[in-house]
């Protein structure tokens, strides 16, 4: 009987499958949605013994679905595959759910630590819902802010999810020039208000003060203060490309 179902997301990520597959080594079948990869993301997944699907989509709720539809486990454990599961977070995983049905639990929350450029931990600590009871997990919804619509109580998991993003500055502007045409065009269809000068300036700094002050990232030094100009500028980006489109509207 296949009791969790680890799903991975995966595009053109040779150099991070193995690791983040790795660590979901404890469980009983892992599903790798390969979104279209032109490298060895999915001939090193099923190497490693996962079932890859070859699954073109720029939705992540579509994509989530997808790995929700193969897989066959009881339960579903979702891992973006720039992150890790911390062994305290497998043992807590495997001891939780086999009580889940006693306390009425039909999904839970993992804790989530980022880390900026390599190895610098964030201050903020994440809470994601990550890990469901298949039959209670009614899907995804969101194109880019995905969020699961479940059915039943949440429980909360100890141990950590280890988020290694923005590793660099390079594929860091490479992600924004990709999602942000996706965000800006979210916005558009839904009817966002005419852009104006002072709307930059507005959402650059309500971005950087989330990031520095409400995150704690002005405890990270130098990353804090380069992360949190970078969220500026990448909230810039996607209003820049949404004022581009109103302009081509005219």
């Amino acid at each position: 009987m296949i009791k969790i179902s680890g799903v991975v997301i995966a595009k053109n990520a040779e150099n991070l499958i193995a690791d983040c597959l790795d660590s979901l080594s404890f469980c009983d079948e892992i599903i790798v949605i390969d979104n279209k990869s032109e490298d060895r993301t999915g001939e090193i997944a099923e190497k490693m013994g996962a079932k890859a699907y070859e699954y073109s989509s720029d939705d992540f709720s579509d994509m989530r679905n997808m790995g929700m539809r193969k897989a066959t486990g009881e339960w579903i454990l979702y891992v973006d595959v720039d992150e890790r599961v911390t062994k305290k977070l497998a043992l807590c995983i495997k001891s939780q759910i086999a009580s889940a049905e006693d306390n009425n639990v039909s999904a839970y929350k993992i804790q989530r630590k980022n880390f900026y450029f390599g190895n610098h931990e964030w201050p903020y600590i994440e809470h994601k819902e990550r890990l469901f009871k298949k039959d209670k997990l009614d899907g995804w919804h969101g194109k880019l802010h995905e969020g699961p619509r479940i059915r039943g109580n949440i429980g909360m998991l100890e141990g950590y999810l280890l988020h290694y993003t923005h590793r660099d500055l390079k594929s860091m502007v490479e992600k924004t020039m990709e999602w942000s045409k996706v965000e800006a065009e979210l916005r558009y269809k839904s009817g966002h208000p005419k852009i104006t000068w002072w709307r930059f300036p507005r959402v650059m700094l309500t971005a950087f003060f989330d990031s520095y002050i409400r995150q704690g990232g002005w405890k990270a030094g130098a990353v804090g203060l380069i992360e949190s100009m970078y969220q500026s500028f990448s909230i810039f980006v996607t209003y820049a490309r949404l004022w581009e489109m109103q302009q081509e509207k005219k």
